[in-house]
Parts: structure tokens; C-alpha cells; sequence
């Protein structure tokens, strides 16, 4: 063919190929692939393209991904054909397409992550927490012979903040304070405090004042050093021997603010009653810690996805007995899903409900999706989603996709829910450079 003519014609499909280019971004379907993929190793994939030419695709890692089912390296993809890809083993591996077999057109960054499999919770456990030291949740009036005072506001120390040092001694339970408080106050000596406020150290003194009626060194402070409740276990990673749990942070009921865990442990609970959420008024399950029942866990983190810490067997009463997969957040579709959670007894049940909202998330937020209760049964021994239901695990195509986090207080059988894969990221179980979601291109 002549030189002249070839380019000619190239240059045409060329201005075609790109006016497809501009009407398909017009009608908001870009024909690209997106810039970058995760898959756990393992799976396969496909990923749909509206070329409206042939392409080539080749992989530069076939050890990492095979195309076309495991059978090649590179092929040639057209309009209306998937592109099948099979991960073989964890790595970093890119796909790049051209435009007839010359133009570069495309690269995409396919990550695959070592495969993950966690065993889906359910059970409603009890959980016990201290602080990292003494939660302040009020002021009070000392009174003393001259007048009302509060020593703990006058040193500037606020609702919320975290007494961690009283004169040099580690705060590890609130009976401590009543004895440096006494000494301090016996030999009219300031108490130098160390606190932090929104995760910031800050030091101030302190002047204990004689309650005239208690006879009694005062702070002028209500102060708290625990919680307790119950939630739902997310899951159990029987590898790692860690779990999950509740899918929201635990907060001190007076100040609200998150508790930062000194230590802390998950127990057997049981369901003895459950008050119906009504629109305006959410319900909530009643429990009791079984005094029989054992430990089934510690607590080191508290995160705004929920509880983590160590849990060496998975409990009893779990639906599931092995592990199963779990999926990114770019896997999960709208449409039928079902919940794990008790409403009587211990017994973990299966409830449907539907995935009405995804959410595209670049970074961890609680809020991912949005679900809705669409099972009778649970709707009609809950009204929907109830306190003490944050934390049961979702479950969509047969893998885990996230967990139970809020109900509408208007609507309570909608309610929020937050990626499964935010919780194993703040779990230990995935790490931080493997969240990245897919981006637009």
C-alpha cells in the first residue's frame, strides 16, 4: 500500500476512533479501563471495554496476571468482548493496550494482594473497656469554708480530657486518684497533672480543695475510667488469630468523645429482649454477660470502624465454620445481600436485606453504603436495625462486604453500613498502600 494512502487512512480511523471517544464521555460511557485494579490472589476478573476498534493487550507480569483465562500473555480485545484475567500470585503487574498493535492507549496498575479468607461473626458479645487513663465528664462545686469552687475547671482541664499522670504516677485506675489527691492536699502541694486533649499532650497544676462536708481533698472533677455494653462480631481472621467488632468507635456516653483503650476484653453474651425501633426512636437489644461464659478476646484498638484485638478460636453459634472471601468495595453491587445477627438467645441468624447505595471512597469513611432491612421476620421482632446490631457482618455472592454501623433514626429499617476492607486495614490484616480504590480515568 501506498505510504501516503496508508497514513491517510490511519489518520481517519484515528479522528473516528476519538469522535467515538467524545460522544461515548458525552453520554457518560468512557470506554476506558480504569487506572487501577485489586484483586486478591486467585481470583479472576473481567473487565468490559466499548472499544470500537481492536486493541492489543499485553501484561508485562505474567507470573502476577494471565489473560484470556490463564492461557496467555497478551491477546486482542474488541468491541463487546471482555478481557478475562486470572491472578496467579501476589505482586504488581501492568496491563497495556494499543491501538492497532502501535498507539499506546492505556495502562492499567493491577495490584494483587495475597489471598484473605475471615470467618463472618454474628454472636452478640459484651464488651468491657478501660481507658488509658482517667476520662474527665464533668465539673463540680467543692464546698470549702470560704466558698464553691471546682480545682479541676480553675486548672483549665475540660470535659473530655484524659487525665494520664498525677505527680509522675501512671493512671491505670480511678481508685488510684482518691490516695495522690489526699497526699497531695495534706501537704498543700500542687498536683502536677498530665492530660491530653484531641491527642495532644498538655501539663497543668492543680490545687486540691477540702470539702468542709466530706472532710475530703477534692478535684472538683467527675472522672470514669470504664464502659461497658453490647455489640455485634464482625468477624474472625483464624490466621492472624484477630477479630473485629461493632463497625463504629466506642465513645463515653457523657462527653462523647472516642475512648482511647487501656485495656479491655469481649465476652459471651445472650439476648434476653429486644425493643422494636419506631420511626423517631430507635430500638435496642437487651443483653446480659453470661457468667459462665468465657473470655473471647482482648481489646487493644478503638477505632471509628469498631473493636480489634486478639481472639485465638472462632465462637460458638457461628453460621459459618470455614472462612470465606472478602470484597473491595469496587466488587460490591446494589442489590439482595443478607446480615448475620441474634435477636433471641445466642443463636446467629440469617435476615435479606438489600444494598440500595455504594459509595466510591478514596480513603477510609464510615459511611460506605447504605442497606436496607427487606426480611419480615427481622422487621417484625426488630422493626429494622436496633442498637446492639452494629457490627453484624454483610454478606453479598457469598463473600463479606462490610458491617452494620447506624440506623435512620426516620427510617429504621435503612441504616448505614462501613467496607469490610476498612476494618481489616484497621485490624492489621491489610495494609494501608493495599486500600487504594480504583480511580477514575
Amino acid at each position: 500500500m501506498n505510504p501516503n494512502l496508508r497514513k491517510r487512512l490511519l489518520g481517519l480511523l484515528l479522528a473516528f476512533f476519538f469522535c467515538f471517544l467524545g460522544t461515548s464521555a458525552a453520554e457518560g460511557q468512557l470506554p476506558f479501563m480504569p487506572g487501577e485494579m485489586r484483586l486478591f490472589q486467585g481470583q479472576n476478573a473481567q473487565i468490559h471495554s466499548a472499544l470500537p476498534v481492536q486493541a492489543e493487550v499485553s501484561v508485562d507480569r505474567p507470573d502476577v496476571i494471565m489473560l484470556n483465562g490463564g492461557n496467555s500473555s497478551s491477546m486482542k480485545v474488541s468491541l463487546g468482548n471482555p478481557l478475562n484475567l486470572s491472578s496467579l500470585s501476589s505482586g504488581e503487574a501492568k496491563l497495556r493496550m494499543k491501538l492497532f498493535g502501535q498507539i499506546p492507549l492505556k495502562t492499567v496498575k493491577v495490584n494483587v494482594i495475597p489471598d484473605l479468607k475471615v470467618i463472618p461473626g454474628g454472636q452478640t458479645i459484651g464488651v468491657k473497656v478501660k481507658s488509658a487513663g482517667i476520662l474527665v465528664v464533668g465539673h463540680h462545686q467543692v464546698n470549702t469554708n470560704d466558698s464553691k469552687v471546682s480545682p479541676g475547671e480553675v486548672a483549665g482541664i475540660q470535659v473530655g480530657d484524659l487525665i494520664t499522670h498525677l505527680n509522675g504516677t501512671t493512671l491505670k485506675d480511678v481508685k488510684e486518684v482518691g490516695e495522690i489527691v489526699e497526699r497531695s492536699g495534706d501537704v498543700k502541694k500542687p498536683l502536677k497533672v498530665t492530660y491530653k486533649r484531641k491527642g495532644k499532650e498538655y501539663f497543668t497544676s492543680l490545687s486540691p480543695a477540702f470539702d468542709k462536708e466530706d472532710k475530703a481533698w477534692r478535684l472538683g472533677l467527675y472522672i470514669r475510667d470504664s464502659a461497658a455494653g453490647v455489640g455485634t462480631l464482625t468477624f474472625f481472621a483464624p490466621e492472624q488469630g484477630v477479630y473485629g467488632a461493632l463497625g463504629h468507635v466506642i465513645t463515653d456516653m457523657n462527653t462523647q468523645t472516642p475512648i482511647v483503650v487501656g485495656s479491655g476484653e469481649i465476652l459471651q453474651s445472650s439476648v434476653t429482649s429486644i425493643s422494636k425501633s419506631e420511626s423517631g426512636e430507635p430500638g435496642e437489644k437487651r443483653a446480659h454477660f453470661l457468667k459462665e461464659g468465657k473470655t473471647l478476646g482482648n481489646i487493644e484498638r478503638n477505632t471509628p470502624f469498631g473493636i480489634f484485638g486478639k481472639m485465638s478460636e472462632n465462637p460458638e453459634h457461628s453460621v459459618y465454620n470455614k472462612a470465606i472471601p472478602v470484597a473491595f468495595s469496587e466488587e460490591i453491587k446494589e442489590g439482595s445481600a443478607e446480615i448475620l445477627t441474634v435477636v433471641e438467645g445466642q443463636r446467629v441468624e440469617r435476615f435479606k436485606v438489600e444494598i440500595v447505595h455504594v459509595s466510591r471512597q478514596s480513603s477510609p469513611e464510615t459511611k460506605g453504603l447504605v442497606l436496607r432491612i427487606t426480611d419480615p421476620r427481622l422487621i417484625d421482632k426488630t422493626g429494622g436495625i436496633v442498637q446492639g446490631m452494629s457490627g453484624s457482618p454483610i454478606i453479598q455472592n457469598g463473600k463479606l462486604i462490610g458491617a452494620v454501623t447506624h440506623v435512620f433514626v426516620n427510617d429504621p429499617r435503612s441504616g448505614y453500613g462501613c467496607f469490610i476492607e476498612w476494618m481489616l486495614q484497621d485490624a492489621g490484616i491489610l495494609q494501608g498502600n493495599q486500600q487504594k480504590n480504583l480511580k477514575a480515568s
